[in-house]
């Protein structure tokens, strides 16, 4: 017993010394994950034990209000919510509510992964915004919560009343705030609790925070009976409510949670709350002094984490760009094993001030590699990580290009020419199947390809001598490598690998240009006057033509030198269209490509230029361009009557 009583002292410690860089400092060491897991150690000591700490974090609902705020008393109090992390608990937690004499009807909504906010409104208008600290006094953060634009600063609703909410940073505004910022926000759910509690208001306008509503924790006057009934209030009062699905059938609702995919969602969650929502259900069952017995969150598996950063390595890319590679400690994130995340390029080594030997955080979102987002500690014996001289691949003296490092051994570095051959043969290119990155390996070292060009002159009995490569494949190949001369020509400006030029800037140049000899002769003021082509990509267009000119020719005598013909009478003839969200039905590549068998155009961007907006579930900063500019904007079944009429 003493053993377990010294090992909840630890647990304590720990605990309230992570509470107080995450809620004071908001400069938190350790992801959601691991503070989760030290807690539930400790839960389980306390109910073996029968013992709680005095200052034992399972107290308490949050940290304390910092100094530098007034603070403020909640009407009502704010509570937690308890957690599970499996379908199976969910069900126990159903079933125990079936016990307390009532056959629960249950809403669910997003557990938004942001800052709880508490409004006060009085005679219709706002007098104080608060954050929840310990869950009965806040801190006043009134002026903060002004500068965000879907907080409504009066309500038609003229008693006093108190509403809950999630302040949040979208993940596009992360972006945008990042994409120009000297310092790098870590993620969404730090960038808004640093701007709530950031004295400079200032600060917290440059932030574009939101709110999502979802609790009225106290009303005068008027009876609030159920969840839906809340929501609903809070609709009519102007306040921003999530999504709210409502079923008595546990099954519906957990199909519901496996239907949800983060990854196409323009904000951050970490789970999904299930709550009782009849009221007189709720005074049935009751609370703990935590938490209601009558709610209940069910948290995701974790997408970010922390590690040790060992080392860097430097890969080479198509272009010759250099991709710095962390190495790290091994760690379980979204049910993988993790070793290794990008940091994108020197310059953002620099701007997040990574260091071999810190312990970092990591964030891994469906199959994509994970990326660092900056330092969680700093360890004691901390190294720079140092900027390469030469190419890691061939030794070639590296250029500079703002933030990124450059290998210009174009015809001599293995590395690139290796991922242009792949990059020239994938789907979206010359659509030569078959040739992975080790295939792309054993042309280069023992066939001596040394180019794209150069596939169309191997013989039957050099790619023999290719692992796999048996009579069958031979033949697929070489017939696709002959067929590839017809491919059209956004496929092979997309071949190319021109730096920054994508599938979509290659077929606005194909339509501007029409042909490869045209694109090659034009100049930066000639490109930038074209949608989507900046200075940037403009420059990188004509420095690569500029260079490779043999190679544009030797592509021509092998019979490569498409003909753009623009589809004419289509019935979306000329119209410039801009896809954003999730359609249901078809994939955005899909809707493009029947955009443009019928003539039209598919841009990246929303711009003046813009005709068509077709904007599915979940559409983000793009849809809000759209109504700025009063461009017209239709959903996908607008769409598909478009395409049928």
């Amino acid at each position: 017993m003493n053993s377990d009583i010294k090992q909840m002292e630890q647990l304590v410690e720990r605990l309230n010394y992570l509470a107080y860089r995450y809620y004071v400092l908001d400069d938190p060491i350790v992801s959601d994950k691991e503070y989760d897991e030290l807690y539930d150690a400790l839960r389980a000591l306390e109910e073996k034990t029968g013992t709680v700490l005095n200052n034992s974090p399972t107290k308490r609902v949050g940290g304390e209000p910092l100094k530098s705020f007034e603070s403020h008393t909640h009407i009502n109090r704010l509570y937690s919510l308890d957690k599970c992390n499996s379908f199976e608990g969910l069900r126990t937690w159903f079933e125990k509510l079936k016990t307390s004499g009532v056959t629960p009807k249950c809403t669910l909504e997003y557990k938004l992964d942001g800052l709880t906010i508490c409004l006060t409104y009085r005679d219709g208008q706002l007098v104080t915004g608060a954050t929840r600290g310990n869950g009965e006094v806040g801190e006043n953060v009134t002026e903060q919560v002004k500068t965000i634009k879907s907080v409504p600063l009066s309500i038609p609703f003229k008693g006093t009343v108190e509403v809950q909410g999630e302040g949040i940073m979208r993940i596009s505004a992360l972006n945008a705030y990042n994409a120009t910022a000297a310092v790098p926000l870590k993620n969404p759910r730090n960038a808004v609790a640093g701007a709530i509690r950031n004295l400079d208001v200032r600060e917290t306008a440059k932030r574009n925070l939101d709110v999502v509503f979802y609790n009225v924790n106290y009303i005068d006057g008027k009876s609030l009976s159920s969840q839906t009934e809340q929501i609903e209030f809070l609709k009519e009062n102007r306040f921003k409510t999530g999504m709210c699905f409502v079923s008595d059938d546990i099954e519906q609702i957990i199909a519901q949670i496996q239907s949800v995919d983060r990854s196409k969602l323009d904000f951050a969650i970490d789970g999904m709350v299930v709550k009782v929502d009849d009221g007189n259900a709720r005074g049935a069952i009751g609370y703990t002094d935590k938490f209601p017995k009558w709610a209940i969150a069910y948290k995701f598996e974790a997408e970010e984490t922390t590690t040790v950063l060992r080392d860097v390595l430097w890969q080479v890319g198509r272009t010759g760009k250099l991709t710095p590679l962390a190495v790290l400690d091994p760690v379980e994130l979204c049910g993988a094993t993790v070793q290794r995340a990008t940091l994108n390029n020197y310059g953002d080594i620099l701007r997040k001030d990574v260091k071999i030997g810190s312990r970092v955080f990591i964030r891994r979102s469906n199959d994509v590699i994970p990326e660092i987002l900056g330092v969680a500690e700093r360890g004691k014996n901390d190294i720079d990580v140092e900027k390469p001289d030469v190419c890691p691949c061939c030794g070639q003296e590296l250029t500079e290009e703002g933030a990124h490092l450059f290998c210009t051994n174009f015809y001599g570095c293995r590395a690139q020419i290796v991922a242009r051959i792949v990059q020239f043969c994938s789907k979206d290119c010359m659509d030569i199947d078959g040739v992975s990155i080790k295939t792309a390996e054993q042309l280069y070292d023992i066939l001596g390809v040394r180019s794209p060009a150069e596939l169309y002159e191997l013989t039957s009995e050099q790619l023999s001598l290719i692992d796999g490569f048996k009579d069958k494949k031979i033949s697929n190949f070489i017939n696709a490598v002959k067929a590839s001369v017809n491919a059209d020509l956004p496929h092979f400006i997309s071949a190319l690998c021109i730096e920054n030029v994508g599938k979509v800037t290659a077929r606005a140049l194909s339509e501007h240009f029409g042909c490869i000899d045209a694109l090659k002769a034009a100049g930066v003021e000639e490109l930038t006057a074209i949608q989507d082509v900046g200075e940037v990509v403009a420059q990188s267009i004509v420095d690569y033509f500029a260079a490779h000119g043999e190679l544009i020719q030797k592509y021509k005598k092998l019979g490569i030198d498409p003909i753009y013909a623009k589809k004419a009478g289509g019935k979306f003839d000329g119209i410039k269209f801009v896809l954003t969200g999730t359609l249901q039905e078809f994939t955005r590549g899909d809707a493009a490509k029947l955009i443009e068998q019928n003539g039209g155009i598919v841009q990246s961007s929303v711009s003046k230029l813009t005709d068509i907006v077709v904007a599915g579930e979940n559409a983000g900063s793009k849809l809000d361009k759209a109504r700025s500019l009063g461009k017209k904007i239709i959903d996908e079944s607008q769409f598909k009557d478009m395409l049928n009429s």
